[in-house]
């Protein structure tokens, strides 16, 4: 008996060591080259200065500018945790790590946060703009003070920041005004978040080839409109444990983002592996490539960006909220959902969206006043219009982006809608840089048809909402809802928070300054040899460069499938 035991319990212990070596990770190798079309492939870099305050600075920088805060990438669902790190701009308080600090304290009276800078992080050497050199606490005070000085900052960003001062190299001390619940994103992880070296700004942030920072890789060519090249930093400081072992990061030698604005084209890359990667994919072009290229791995996920027709409501006929109203309620939302995305979309997922629990509210949770904005009624949407002294309809101009191929079948869909109830709309397709000056210049059209991301929680109704702010397509200016706003900013408590947001959410949605529309899924797709990776896109505000640099290629297998 005595024998049986043992051999059983041999043989159970041999069947465990089994299982455990198939779900070991595999071995991370170093060197080869990463083609991407990201998440915006049609878009070449809009600036390379942080000072310019571009939305997309992140994306074309973060592999070679770091921030104080990143997400914590061990949280990952790849790595058994919960978080699929999609978000545009949406870290969870429990998935954020220090990047450039390794700690950090807060104290009150005053109220302020101490911040201990992580050793040992380079510069590295840029030859004609400054010397190979460790970053101290004064880089975090020249970069702050660079952007909050700025005259393109936006307004109001910055004031809860008494003071930024370095006490000693190693130690940095933000001194706050009040409490704001936005701190760390502001300046720590946020859109404007960037540490940029005082040699950089002397010798022209703007120009790409004088651009310089701690993180994984430098920036070594960029062709405007066509890619960036981003070659291996061999001073980098961060390390990955994979399987028990430690490894210096990166893994691969060059990472090159294509600038590709013909969908076509960039769903041909993928195909023949022109491509490694390619992180934005409409479902209608997912299904095909499914059955093209079978070899592919996928991942989907709702967009973090919602989509809409935004109506001036400074000018006539959109002062009146019955026309607003009415233009809801003509177009068809639930038959864009199934006829146009193939079920491929939420109906109700902007401005909050489904991710950010304890802060979305689904739609049966809504108001009726509400879901009748998302239910179809051209009859009482006529009605409306007459009320409202527009009996036979009338006519409006829209701008929208070239850039987007799913913009650009839908608008002409919604036209039609609006054409039933006697509305006439006539399409102005923009190229990015012009649509994108409409914005920030505040001369958009009387209708303006854009997704704007839904970046986190707090952010998503002051950017688009509040006075003057710059994402205000639709010139929504209410001095109460400017209040509310302030007032949730300084609540310290998250619970009272999220009841705060989704009340001024509620108001925004009946108030109808856009038209909502329903927010597609999207699918990201790679060729089997990219390891170390599950579909995440980003590590902070469309950051993806700390996710990138915990990527490998498979060399091997990508021969034996004749790559």
């Amino acid at each position: 008996m005595r024998i049986l035991k043992s051999a059983l319990l041999g043989a159970a212990l041999a069947l465990t060591a089994t299982a455990v070596s198939a779900e070991a990770p595999e071995k991370p190798k170093y060197g080869g080259s990463l083609e991407i079309g990201t998440v915006y492939v049609t878009l070449s870099a809009l600036s390379f200065d942080p000072a310019d305050w571009n939305w997309k600075l992140n994306h074309d920088t973060g592999l070679f500018y770091e921030q104080l805060f990143a997400a914590d990438l061990s949280k990952s669902k790849q790595h058994g945790g919960k978080h699929p790190f999609y978000a545009d701009a949406w870290l969870p308080s429990d998935a954020i790590r220090g990047e450039l600090v390794e700690s950090w304290k807060w104290e009150e009276n005053p109220l302020r946060v101490t911040m201990k800078v992580r050793p040992g992080v380079m510069f590295p050497e840029k030859p004609g703009v400054m010397k190979k050199r460790e970053l101290t606490a004064e880089d975090i005070v020249f970069a702050y003070a660079r952007l909050s000085t700025s005259p393109k900052k936006i307004a109001g960003y910055f004031d809860h920041v008494e003071k930024v001062e370095a006490t000693d190299k190693s130690t940095v001390v933000f001194t706050f005004k009040y409490f704001n619940a936005e701190w760390d994103y502001r300046f720590g992880w946020g859109y404007y978040s960037t540490i940029t070296p005082k040699e950089v700004a002397d010798a022209g942030a703007t120009n790409w080839k004088n651009v310089n920072g701690t993180g994984p890789y430098m920036l070594t060519d960029f062709v405007q409109g066509s890619s960036n090249t981003y070659t291996r930093n061999p001073d980098y400081w961060d390390k990955e444990t994979i399987g028990g072992t430690e490894y210096k990061l990166p893994f691969i030698d060059k990472i090159t983002y294509r600038t590709i604005k013909d969908e076509a084209t960039f769903l041909t890359a993928l195909r023949t592996a022109k491509l490694d990667l390619l992180e934005n994919i409409r479902w209608s072009a997912a299904d095909d490539l499914k059955k093209s290229t079978p070899q592919l791995k996928w991942s989907r996920w709702l967009n973090m960006s919602g989509t809409f027709l935004s109506m001036r409501v400074d000018t006539k006929p959109f002062d009146d909220i019955r026309v607003r109203r009415a233009l809801n309620m003509a177009v068809n939302k639930k038959e864009i959902v199934q006829a146009y995305y193939g079920g491929n979309a939420e109906l109700f997922a902007y401005p909050q969206h489904p991710d950010y629990l304890g802060y979305f509210e689904p739609l049966d949770a809504m108001p009726a006043s509400i879901k009748e904005l998302f239910e179809y009624n051209p009859d009482k949407a006529k009605k409306l219009l007459a009320e409202a002294g527009y009996p036979k309809g009338f006519s409006f101009k829209v701008q929208v982006c070239s850039c987007n191929p799913d913009h650009m079948d839908m608008l002409p869909l919604v036209a039609a809608y609006l054409e039933q109830v006697g509305v006439k709309v006539e399409i102005q397709p923009m190229e990015y840089a012009a649509f994108l000056s409409a914005m920030t210049t505040k001369t958009v059209a009387p209708g303006y048809f854009m997704n704007n991301g839904h970046t986190n929680p707090t952010t998503t109704i002051r950017k688009s909402f509040v006075t003057k702010e710059v994402w205000n397509p639709s010139q929504y200016s209410d001095p109460a809802l400017d209040k509310k706003v302030a007032d949730m900013y300084q609540e310290r408590d998250e619970g009272k928070r999220q009841a705060m947001i989704k009340e001024m959410t509620r108001e925004i949605l009946d108030k109808a300054p856009y038209i909502w529309l329903p927010t597609p899924y999207i699918y990201t797709a790679w060729w089997p040899w990219v390891k170390g990776y599950n579909g995440e896109l980003r590590a902070g505000a469309v950051r993806p460069g700390p996710i990138y640099a915990r990527m490998w290629i498979d060399e091997e297998l990508k021969k034996k499938m004749g790559r």
